[in-house]
Parts: structure tokens; sequence; C-alpha cells
């Protein structure tokens, strides 16, 4: 029996080499590949071609949309709520990803633990989900650090008030 390696991934210079090579033709039929392999690939082609230009509305559509995953969470027990928590938190840190701002990074957290804070039976009753917010606070904080001084200032409110 012979065995065969997988195939083994090319570098990000030595992709950027190559693709440097090619025609705009070929760059389109390679994304447009891509695309389809992966769910994630054709959103990130999505927020790259269409939503990058608009970043207070890629955040508003983001708002709307943690909006309605919160109304949707099976309040019959913290267990489930944990769970659809950490759904929410997976999606919104996916979308952070996809945007690499940090500003929107910090702006989506904040959202996420406002919305938290706010959300009813109170999470104050389970030590899971009051984890989870100071977790996210933890980490807000260290991201603001790096932002600019005015904003900086203007978050570091925002977080007090949670």
């Amino acid at each position: 029996m012979v065995y065969i390696a997988p195939m083994k991934a090319a570098t990000v210079k030595e992709i950027k080499t190559e693709l440097s090579h090619c025609s705009s033709q070929e760059l389109i039929a390679l994304c447009l590949r891509l695309s389809r392999f992966k769910k994630e690939n054709k959103e990130l082609l999505t927020y790259l071609l269409f939503e990058s230009s608009n970043e207070e509305g890629y955040i508003e559509a983001i708002h709307t949309e943690v909006d309605a995953q919160f109304d949707m969470i099976n309040t019959a027990s913290y267990h489930y709520i944990k769970k659809s928590v950490r759904k929410i938190l997976r999606m919104i840190k996916k979308y952070i990803r996809y945007s690499n701002n940090k500003e929107t990074e910090v702006e989506l957290l904040i959202y996420f633990c406002k919305k938290l804070n706010a959300f009813t039976p109170y999470i104050h009753k389970s030590t899971v989900l009051q984890n989870i917010r100071d977790r996210e606070m933890i980490a807000i904080q260290k991201k603001i650090s790096v932002l600019h001084e005015d904003l900086q200032y203007d978050y570091q409110l925002e977080l007090e008030s949670i």
C-alpha cells in the first residue's frame, strides 16, 4: 500500500507572485471558482466587492441581524440561551474578520455586550453568560487601547455605560 501525502498549500508570497502573472480574466475565473467552495469565501468576496466602501451600512446590517438573532433565542433554559449567545458571538466574530477594521470590531462587540446586558431573562443568574460578557469586555478594553485617542475616549465612555 502506497501512502500519498496530501497537497501542501503554497505560502502567501508564492500565491501573490503567481497571481501577479495572471490576466484579469484569469483572476475573475479564480475568484468565482473560489467562491463556489465555501460559504465564507463567498461572504468575504461579497463584503470586499459591495460593502467595504460603506462600513457604516455594514455595521447597521450586522446590528439588524444581531437584533433578529437575539429575538429568536429560546428562553426555556439557560442552556439554550448560552448556546444561542455563543452562536451570535461566532457570527459577529466572523463579520469582524471580514472587515479587519479595529473600529468596526469595537463597535460590534460593544453592541453585543449591550444586547446581552439588556437581555431577559437576566444573564446575572448564569455564571457562563456573565463570563462570556466579561471576556468580551476585557477584549474590547484591549482593542480600544490601540485606537486613536479621540476614539479611545468615546469608546471608553460607551464601555463604562455597560
